[in-house]
């Protein structure tokens, strides 16, 4: 029922997708809240070549800067997921990407798979302007303040697994 609302509302002009967005996002988090049901999404830690990450602000939710990602399809494989969320985000084509793993947490209320991913791309991001507001790349050492939690989370794994000091 929500991907088909989310489907039907790529046919809004941006400017009411957006102000829509809070909104559903709200009804989104609570009906989560109250199914209770396993859900399961992706992020991608998407760095430029000088080793910069792309950060993302998003038009609902906290005001937080965020990683890419989304949540996936019925059915569909998580890197195809992380893919097609960077491209609709970000107008980013992906083309060599790591594996960093799931992540078992609880999000929104119900058990919440995340699968990691790490990318290189020297792409410049495009936000929609629907779920994305802003989005640019931030040296390692100076990210923007807030970042949400989750984004601290999946940053520390992808730190532990060497990723950010390869070259």
């Amino acid at each position: 029922m929500l991907y088909l609302i989310e489907h039907l509302a790529r046919f809004l002009p941006a400017p009411v997708h957006r102000a829509l967005m809070p909104l559903a996002h709200r009804v989104r988090h609570s009906w989560r809240k109250w199914r209770g049901s396993p859900i399961a999404g992706v992020s991608v830690v998407l760095t430029n070549l000088s080793g910069d990450i792309l950060l993302l602000r998003h038009s609902y939710g906290p005001e937080v800067w965020a990683l890419p990602g989304g949540g996936l399809k019925p059915g569909e494989d998580p890197e195809e997921c992380a893919r097609r969320e960077v491209m609709e985000e970000l107008g980013i084509a992906i083309e060599a990407m790591e594996t960093l793993g799931p992540i078992a947490e609880n999000l929104s209320g119900s058990p919440h798979t995340a699968h990691l991913f790490a990318a290189t791309s020297n792409a410049r991001p495009k936000p929609d302007g629907r779920e994305v507001t802003v989005a640019r790349f931030f040296p390692t050492h100076s990210l923007p303040e807030p970042l949400g939690e989750v984004t601290q989370r999946r940053l520390a794994i992808w730190k532990a697994r060497g990723i950010a000091t390869r070259g």
